[in-house]
């Protein structure tokens, strides 16, 4: 019923868990949350929050794409921002991900992420 979904294509997991989790019985998937990590050499990106974001929506959408699923099939995500301020340069990519039927979501500000990232994205994907 759980298959673990790992792809070298979008960044290793760096701690106690996987890119994604595949419920084969109810075609699910969890992914995990994507921090703006560049998939090849593993290093925090540094640019403006819109370039964080386009690079975390791309890896999101890398391990989606890798369990079979598409960015249509998401149906929740969670937002994680350091800086709440930056809501709207956030918003502005995380749209153009998706069609008219926009997941649910929640966005929340936090005092830290892992490797000192200013976001991180996670989501729940059904058919």
């Amino acid at each position: 019923m759980k298959e673990v979904v790992s792809t070298a294509k979008a960044p290793a997991a760096i701690g106690p868990y996987s890119q994604a989790v595949k419920v084969t019985a109810s075609q699910m998937l969890f992914c995990s949350g994507q921090l703006p990590l560049d998939p090849i050499s593993g290093q925090l990106a540094t640019g403006s929050y819109a370039e964080q974001t386009r690079l975390v929506m791309d890896n999101l959408k890398t391990i989606i794409e890798a369990s079979g699923f598409t960015m249509a099939d998401v149906v929740k995500t969670t937002i994680y921002l350091t800086n709440l301020n930056a809501f709207s340069e956030v918003n502005s990519i995380y749209q153009s991900y998706f069609s008219d039927n926009f997941p649910a979501r929640t966005t929340v500000q936090v005092d830290a992420l892992p490797r000192g990232a200013a976001l991180e994205i996670d989501a729940i994907i059904a058919r």
